[in-house]
């Protein structure tokens, strides 16, 4: 390899990014867990090195918006250790506003800016002109870190940390930083003063959480979307209904895939260098209910959105209707979080809705016993939960995939109109593969818990020589899979 080459790997390149599935990365890792154990009893040595090796990996996926991680981890730093001190209430609210607004302020102008600007044009038939403006990868997952640790330093729940290079250390964390989870730090700051044991426990499970994370982002989710998906969604009007149903499906599976996969790499890296992340996804596609369905998907972000924006709006302790509006604004924010399109704020419109109508379902429920009475009627009223749950959610799906609203509106009208279902033996036949990869991977989600934590215990007891085999046999099997080209993970758009 010549010195240009190596030197292009080296630095920030925007056609390729920095991604846990790419070749690079396990370089990338290797080198780190070298200086990592170099200092590894070292508590401000291990601060030192994983915040150069998480800035310069941010550095290698955005390029210079690295910066916005230091200026937000420099103000927030400072803003929170001020309100701690400060015995003014007033004061003390108005540096918390502050600190707010700052971070509100600059992810609006990255993520929101020319939503607005096209909403005042279409209002007013105005020709404002949209700016050009790249949205910093990962600034909606640091930017609620930010908010919640300040909002917990205001409420006293937790002490701000006296040394910046630990703040940034837990706003950098390289394994969560560009796509969550969102973790809390009074959840892992604590972790930073721990001696740094590797027990065979945390290699074991972090090598599961590696393994599955990249089964499901790049055996899974990868082929079923660039080999069927992607050809739905990009024009579904020249699709029979029944390919469409299909397509959305096979979405649900690969935005799960994707996203979930992606986390448990996370986690498991995260598992290696002696710190424990909370699971993100706990089988959500198995929830016989909306609100059971956001308490398994995207946890961290369900439980951020319950504590920061459900429950000071007044949660549950206002009444009823006050319930239902809270559980509203609060999906309705959690769809704009996702990204500056009315879709995402339908998509969260629709989940906020159901979230409301379930509970009214819950109370009425209550008084018709007879309904769940006995096993037999028991489980298929689950099942009947589950199948609904799904549905719902995928119809949210093709919201949420689709740019605009005619072209969801267009996928569902084929769904609807023009179904043939005659047709999905065709259609099966034609994509062998790929609906052998949607049938594991459905099968493998339904899959009782327990099955996973034998699994997880199985890697726990493998021997040193053992793990290396399976690890090796893992990465032969993922390299002879993969797609050509590392796919960009769905949520680096948020």
């Amino acid at each position: 390899m010549s010195f240009e080459n190596l030197l292009s790997l080296l630095v920030y390149n925007k056609e390729s990014p920095i991604l846990f599935n790419s070749g690079f990365f396990l370089f990338f890792f290797a080198v780190f867990l070298l200086c990592y154990q170099v200092v590894r009893n070292s508590e401000r040595g291990r601060v030192a090195v994983f915040c150069f090796f998480s800035l310069y990996f941010f550095y290698l996926a955005c390029g210079y918006y690295v910066g916005l991680v230091i200026l937000s981890a420099i103000v927030d730093f400072y803003l929170s250790n001020r309100i701690y001190r400060e015995t003014n209430e007033k004061l003390r609210k108005g540096l918390l506003w502050f600190s707010v607004l700052i971070n509100i302020g600059m992810l609006f102008y990255f993520k929101y800016t020319n939503f607005f600007i096209n909403a005042i044009n279409d209002i007013s038939g105005g020709n404002i002109h949209p700016l050009h403006i790249l949205l910093p990868i990962g600034i909606s997952f640091y930017t609620f870190e930010n908010l919640s640790y300040t909002v917990d330093v205001y409420r006293r729940e937790i002490k701000p940390v006296d040394k910046f290079m630990d703040y940034l250390f837990f706003l950098s964390f390289f394994p969560k930083l560009m796509m969550g989870p969102i973790v809390r730090a009074a959840d892992f700051i604590p972790q930073i003063r721990k001696p740094y044991v590797l027990s065979q426990e945390d290699v074991g499970k972090g090598m599961f959480l590696i393994i599955n994370g990249l089964f499901k982002k790049v055996i899974v989710s990868d082929f079923i979307y660039q080999h069927f998906v992607q050809y739905i969604f990009d024009d579904p009007t020249r699709h029979t209904g029944i390919e469409c149903l299909l397509g959305v499906y096979g979405y649900a599976l690969v935005i799960y895939c994707d996203f979930s996969g992606y986390s448990d790499m996370a986690i498991g890296i995260a598992r290696w260098t002696g710190f424990v992340i909370p699971p993100n996804f706990d089988k959500p596609y198995q929830s016989s209910s909306i609100t059971e369905f956001w308490r398994r998907w995207h946890i961290s972000l369900s439980s951020w959105l319950r504590d920061y924006i459900y429950i000071p709006l007044g949660g549950n302790r206002k009444g009823k209707f006050r319930q239902y509006v809270n559980l509203l604004l609060t999906m309705l924010i959690g769809g704009f979080w996702h990204g500056a399109s009315w879709n995402f704020i339908f998509w969260g419109g629709v989940h906020g809705g159901s979230l409301a109508v379930d509970k009214l379902w819950i109370q009425w429920q209550k008084g018709l016993s007879w309904l769940k009475a006995g096993p037999v009627r028991a489980g298929l009223w689950k099942i009947g939960g589950i199948l609904f749950t799904f549905h719902l959610v995928c119809f949210c799906w093709v919201f949420f995939k689709m740019e605009t609203f005619e072209g969801a509106w267009a996928l569902l009208h084929q769904v609807a109109g023009n179904f043939q279902g005659h047709l999905a033996g065709e259609v099966i036949a034609a994509y062998p593969q790929v609906f052998m990869l949607m049938g594991l991977g459905y099968v493998l989600h339904f899959l009782p818990a327990n099955w996973d934590s034998k699994l997880v215990n199985g890697f726990t007891k493998l021997h040193w020589a053992g793990a290396a085999v399976v690890m090796m046999l893992f990465i032969w099997v993922l390299n002879e899979m993969k797609t050509l080209e590392p796919m960009i993970p769905i949520y680096f758009q948020f």
